[in-house]
């Protein structure tokens, strides 16, 4: 893949390609000791996460209007002030602490953090997982510009816990783990089914071979509930299903709440979604090409969230709730939030309400992204989930 392949996205400068051709040589030498072909899993893993090229573990700059895309916390402080709603509530049936996973710019931590202490309930501890220094540093520098003085409350940690109560947060972190790409069938061998993976060709090539182990084992089972054409092509995630699993272990006491766009199973295996949900973002364009600058732009596939309250239930995990991102932050009072800037203010209330909007926009990122509570020890329901609660179509 080479930049004249997609001349409608901006060329990044002459330090960045070099950046990105490292991690080219070190992919391709990855592929070279494996015999000549990887799974896409590695691929994605090595292109987001390797130390220092990684898109994850670099220094490109990823989030906002000078990044690669803007999330709901860049939108507006106005979706962590709804968050801190919910968090609360599970908090106080619970235990006094949160842990935000893939904390992006720090932007979530600081609002919900300043909301939490409107309304008296700051948490004992804030503690972010995020392997990324370059992203510590700036959540550091976020959250001393925001909220200065909450800085001393909040700790980053290098590992997960052994135990935990409380609040475990996660926004647009399932998207961002790697996915296996599968093909059920073909002109080739209508009854077989094959992990799509990377070779080597003078650049990086798709390379399908008979599907082995989990991979196989998971395909045989959406072969059977789904029947998929020959030739259907999507994505399975295994390492989205084995992360929400070891929450099982850890929690005591509390709730995941995991935010992300993607789809029920019956949805996400659909007839007509026969290449798959993966995306790429690179400078607000979004395009298909995986292989278009490694290290540089990011790599996501849609959440199969049938998966995930599969892989927690097997952990001992309760599914709590499960809705959309409109009626989530519907359910926890987002207008409410909204009216306390008075409307006649304009300058102030007119943008604020155009994020809100985008936010529950069936159009925009109301639908696509959805809502999954999962925990233990919470027998109260959610106030997220209060009404419209769409766990029944898991």
């Amino acid at each position: 893949m080479t930049l004249s392949s997609l001349p409608s996205l901006p060329i990044p400068d002459a330090d960045a390609q070099q950046a990105s051709a490292a991690l080219v040589s070190r992919i391709r030498d990855e592929i070279s000791r494996a015999d000549g072909w990887i799974g896409f899993d590695r691929f994605m893993e090595m292109a987001l996460y390797t130390p220092g090229l990684g898109y994850y573990s670099g220094g490109a700059h990823k989030f906002g209007a000078a990044g690669d895309f803007i999330t709901a916390p860049e939108l507006t402080p106005i979706f962590a002030q709804t968050l801190a709603v919910q968090a609360q509530q599970i908090l106080s049936l619970s235990a006094p602490h949160i842990i935000e996973v893939g904390a992006g710019s720090g932007r979530l931590a600081a609002d919900m953090l300043l909301e939490l202490e409107r309304r008296d309930s700051l948490p004992d501890s804030y503690r972010i997982l995020d392997l990324s220094g370059e992203l510590r540093e700036r959540q550091q520098a976020t959250i001393a510009e925001l909220a200065p003085h909450l800085l001393p409350r909040i700790d980053w940690l290098d590992r997960l816990p052994e135990r935990f109560s409380g609040l475990v947060l996660a926004n647009e972190l399932l998207d961002a783990l790697p996915v296996h790409r599968v093909r059920w069938g073909g002109e080739d061998a209508p009854e077989t089914i094959f992990e799509r993976g990377v070779a080597w060709q003078d650049g990086f090539v798709w390379d399908d071979r008979r599907a082995e182990g989990r991979v196989l084992e998971q395909a045989q089972k959406i072969a059977v509930e789904y029947q998929p054409p020959a030739g259907y092509v999507s994505e399975i995630s295994l390492v989205a299903g084995d992360w929400t699993a070891v929450w099982g272990n850890i929690l005591a006491c509390g709730a995941l709440l995991l935010i992300d766009y993607g789809f029920p199973r019956h949805e996400f295996y659909h007839p007509q979604r026969n290449d798959g949900t993966l995306m790429c973002h690179y400078r607000h364009r979004a395009h298909s090409e995986a292989f278009f600058l490694p290290g540089l732009q990011d790599i996501t596939a849609h959440v199969d969230f049938t998966a995930i309250i599969e892989s927690g239930y097997e952990a001992g995990l309760d599914l709590l709730g499960y809705t959309s991102q409109a009626q989530f932050l519907l359910n926890s009072g987002v207008t409410d939030i909204l009216a306390r800037t008075p409307f006649e203010d304009s300058k102030r209330y007119l943008p604020r309400a155009r994020a809100v909007q985008k936010l529950v926009s069936p159009a925009e990122m109301g639908e696509l992204f959805k809502v999954i509570a999962l925990g233990k020890g919470i027998a109260e329901t959610l106030a997220g989930f209060a009404v419209d609660d769409r766990s029944v179509s898991l």
